[in-house]
């Protein structure tokens, strides 16, 4: 479980940066980690439903020639309609940073609530505009 004291109040890409660059030079099982990254939406996906339920995709430029894959929970956040996200935008996103391979890696958990394995709420901030 992440250290809910330790969930940043404002965007800190650096430490994102330097919590990627931790899990793609080790091996073995890595924690699920807090962040908050912002930038500019490089790529926008349309909608597909997973065993979970309805997610929407987009890719947010973290800076240093690094995006990051934001995962939408579409069935769980309040939002208009996917995509209420286009590329070029601003975002801001606090969630659950996954690594499982370079191949696959995001931060989910940005909607509203909190689970039995993740105590923290995800938001995203697109032009000002809060979804969560």
């Amino acid at each position: 479980m992440p250290d809910v004291a330790s969930v940043p109040s404002t965007c800190d890409d650096a430490r994102f940066l330097s919590d990627v660059e931790a899990a793609e030079s080790t091996t073995g099982r890595h924690p699920d980690r807090v962040e908050h990254v912002c930038g500019r939406v490089i790529a926008v996906s349309t909608a597909k439903r997973t065993r979970s339920g309805w997610h929407g995709y987009f890719y947010v430029d973290v800076g240093h020639g690094v995006s990051i894959r934001i995962v939408s929970d579409l069935d769980r956040m309040t939002a208009p309609s996917w995509p209420w996200v286009a590329k070029g935008d601003q975002a801001d996103v606090l969630g659950r940073y996954y690594y499982d391979s370079p191949r696959s890696q995001g931060i989910d958990w940005t909607h509203h609530g909190t689970g039995r394995n993740w105590p923290v709420e995800g938001y995203v901030i697109v032009n000002g505009t809060r979804y969560q």
